[in-house]
């Protein structure tokens, strides 16, 4: 059975979530998220994303995203290929806004 597409819309609201394989650690140290932040940072420069809200844990991180364009998939392929870490799998809820 297929996945159910994502809704993408101008000035969507989502919360990401992405674990790290096997609940490994993605962020081993501190500089891991700072890097991890400047990361982000630029990704929003790109796509104009605002976070509104962000949890950085050892395993995993969560954000809450608005996209005033409907380019969630895309700027999430840039960020994880542009991250120094382990391959995650990304998660994607969308919330009503």
């Amino acid at each position: 059975m297929a996945r159910k597409h994502r809704i993408r819309y101008e000035g969507a609201i989502y919360h990401v979530m992405n674990p790290g394989d096997r609940r490994e650690p993605i962020f081993r140290v501190d500089p891991d998220r700072t890097v991890f932040l400047e990361t982000l940072g630029a990704c929003c420069g790109r796509t104009g994303w605002e976070v509104h809200a962000l949890c950085l844990m050892a395993n995993r991180f969560h954000l809450v995203v608005e996209t005033p364009q409907p380019n969630l998939v895309d700027g999430m392929k840039w960020l994880r290929a542009s991250r120094p870490f382990s391959p995650c799998i990304t998660v994607i809820k969308g919330v009503s806004s």
